[in-house]
């Protein structure tokens, strides 16, 4: 368990992303972070990685790019980020915390396991530091509202960190599309379901080669009360703890039966 509640006075965290440098989201998480401690250290891709999941760059070298004193760049994934930060730029004080994100869109139901903004705290929480990952979410060709983040970011850091979690375990943070005012509550709610990839749009380029666009369109099929989805949608912001112990352990005793 890590120990709690946590000095955030007196804190070294370390923020990141997976929508690039340049990211409105990751200014506002810096924000969030400052009204936490003075110690904040920023390390991000230079590129946007969404997407990217919990990819490690092996095949090249990577280039780390300073910015500032306590502003650094990768030419790599949001794990890579991490991984460089803490190993190698951060070695001599570690973070005490990871924050990831804002992320540019939500980040609920099966969206985790693509997500470059999840795979960042999953790094953090290997490598033992507590990790938080945040997402806003908003409705697609309206602009961001960034308020509900901004607003509540750092109260939702705040409390999280009051209570204990295993190590083995990171937060997942979203917030809805909606005004700071109009947010109907905070939940600590399961993961729901729904799938990417249902839409998939095919064209032919200049050449007249076809290509095809793997579309934003989710099909929703678990949104109870007590899902992430379901929160979000309704103006909740939602909390969920997950667990990188993938095993399945009533499959493991089920298995070992048959190999006795």
């Amino acid at each position: 368990m890590f120990d709690a509640p946590l000095d955030l006075t007196n804190a070294r965290i370390l923020v990141t992303n997976d929508d690039g440098i340049h990211a409105q989201g990751l200014k506002v998480l810096e924000g969030i972070a400052r009204s936490l401690t003075e110690d904040v250290w920023v390390v991000a891709p230079e590129m946007e990685q969404s997407a990217a999941s919990h990819s490690l760059t092996i095949n090249r070298p990577l280039r780390l790019r300073k910015l500032d004193e306590r502003r650094f760049t990768v030419d790599g994934t949001p794990t890579d980020c991490v991984l460089l930060a803490i190993n190698h730029v951060m070695k001599d004080a570690r973070p005490t915390l990871v924050l990831s994100g804002v992320n540019q869109g939500s980040n609920i139901g099966e969206d985790v396991t693509y997500s470059g903004t999840i795979a960042a705290a999953m790094e953090g929480t290997l490598l033992g530091v507590p990790s938080i990952a945040l997402s806003q979410h908003y409705e697609p060709g309206h602009p961001i509202d960034w308020s509900a983040a901004i607003a509540h970011g750092a109260d939702v850091v705040r409390k999280a960190l009051t209570i204990a979690w295993p190590k083995n375990v990171l937060l997942n943070v979203n917030f809805p599309a909606c005004p700071a005012d109009a947010v109907t509550g905070v939940k600590v709610v399961r993961h729901g379901k729904r799938k990417i990839g249902d839409e998939l749009v095919e064209r032919v380029d200049p050449r007249g080669k076809p290509y095809i666009w793997i579309g934003t369109l989710r099909g929703e099929a678990d949104v109870t009360e007590d899902t992430d989805i379901h929160t979000v949608f309704h103006g909740g912001i939602s909390i969920t703890p997950i667990d990188l112990d993938l095993t399945h352990t009533p499959t493991l005793h089920t298995l070992k039966q048959a190999f006795v």
